[in-house]
């Protein structure tokens, strides 16, 4: 099993979440991807801030498909001055078989269109801190744990 480091939310997704684009409530079309060492995904501004500017994702094989599986359970709370935004663990994410599963990061994406935007990108980690590949040999589960404190919070304003 996989522990997800800390999220980091891509540029453009930083403006989808203020301009309301994004719907985070919404549970049916959040999708996680797993991404290699070679991939871009962890460059925050990459491309146009979609799937389809990212690089080198797994390969369909062994359990795994390209464009990743479907996040259960978005989920705001609140507690205090900070509001966290959660999805549910992947597990089950993925079952290798017939080989290993071998992934550095991770990334959460909106499998949809929204505002003529085609899979517009949320937010990337990685899997192992040190940075090292994360790797689920044959037969063994590829599960993905989020951080207990959520995907990310949201806490304060300041007026100028």
């Amino acid at each position: 099993m996989a522990a997800a480091g800390k999220m980091k939310i891509y540029d453009f997704a930083k403006k989808y979440l203020s301009d309301g684009t994004f719907d985070l409530d919404a549970a049916s079309s959040w999708k996680a991807a797993l991404f290699l060492s070679t991939s871009n995904c962890d460059t925050l501004s990459v491309g146009t801030g979609v799937y389809g500017d990212l690089t080198n994702e797994v390969a369909t094989a062994f359990g795994y498909t390209v464009g990743g599986v479907a996040i259960a359970s978005p989920t705001w709370t609140r507690s205090g001055g900070t509001t966290t935004f959660t999805l549910a663990n992947l597990a089950p994410g993925w079952t290798a078989s017939g080989g290993s599963i071998t992934a550095r990061s991770l990334v959460v994406y909106w499998n949809g269109t929204l505002n003529t935007i085609v899979k517009p990108l949320l937010c990337t980690c990685l899997l192992d801190a040190t940075p090292a590949d994360v790797t689920a040999t044959d037969t063994n589960p590829f599960n993905v744990t989020f951080n207990a404190s959520g995907l990310f919070t949201s806490s304060g304003a300041t007026a100028n």
